[in-house]
């Protein structure tokens, strides 16, 4: 699918894989909307893509269909990143015999799968809207992150790891739901990845350094623009549909 004078959505866009990506489709031709919470970030990212920024929880319905809506006055709605995402680490019952916080564990299930479906399906209505772009009647592609920690879920990682599970558990459902419309639906399960969540500094370059020894090979932790890359293969290649994909360095996480 060509991504010349569409318009795209990236969730979680301000940084990471999400801005990895949204630099990507804006060098195809696309213009992007930054659909973050990070208000500084995300509005530096679309000025310096010639994009739009529009603060989004994706867990609201009303700030997605913003997102949905900025982006149709961009041009027409041909793909998306669901890249917006968070955790929580705790064990289901601490040391102290104290059980997982209930409140916790919930949010992080309405922003990961919640929020990723919320944006998923208003952003596929508005694409069923559209003519298609070619004699297949495709009309779009719609690309998940979940993790390698829904199949290799870490001790801790109980509600990250069941949140990222009902993406890649989704993804076939809807991609069937869609294919009705011409809208594909793929899901990427990235391994360990360098983004701002592992801070700046010495500290934090031994950190990744020593984290990157547990990657089969290479032996070290991924790039944005490795991710990105992907990305970009599944919102252009029309016939991968339905599947998730790891891409992990080749990386099976230990329980801890």
């Amino acid at each position: 699918m060509d991504l010349n004078a569409t318009s795209s959505i990236i969730t979680g866009g301000a940084s990471g894989i999400g801005l990895a990506t949204a630099q990507r489709v804006t060098a195809l031709g696309a213009r992007v909307v930054i659909a973050d919470l990070n208000e500084e970030k995300g509005e530096a990212a679309a000025k310096e893509l010639g994009g739009v920024f529009v603060k989004t929880d994706v867990s609201d319905e009303d700030q997605a269909q913003k997102a949905v809506d900025a982006a149709l006055e961009l041009g027409p709605l041909r793909t998306v990143l669901n890249a917006a995402g968070l955790g929580s680490a705790s064990r289901t019952v601490a040391r102290d015999g104290t059980p997982f916080d209930l409140n916790t564990f919930s949010f992080v299930i309405k922003v990961n799968l919640i929020g990723t479906f919320n944006v998923l399906r208003l952003a596929a209505s508005a694409m069923s809207q559209s003519e298609p772009v070619d004699d297949d009647g495709q009309r779009g592609s719609i690309v998940n992150l979940a993790s390698v920690a829904a199949f290799d879920g870490q001790i801790g990682q109980a509600a990250y790891s069941a949140s990222k599970g009902g993406v890649v558990g989704l993804t076939l459902p809807v991609a069937r739901d869609l294919a009705a419309i011409g809208v594909r639906v793929n899901t990427i399960a990235p391994g360990l990845i360098d983004t701002p969540i592992y801070g700046e500094g010495e500290g934090s370059e031994k950190f990744k350094a020593h984290l990157g020894q547990n990657v089969l090979f290479p032996k070290r932790l991924g790039s944005g623009e490795e991710l990105a890359s992907m990305v970009v293969e599944l919102f252009q290649n029309d016939y991968m549909n339905g599947e998730t994909i790891r891409v992990d360095g080749g990386i099976r996480m230990p329980p801890k």
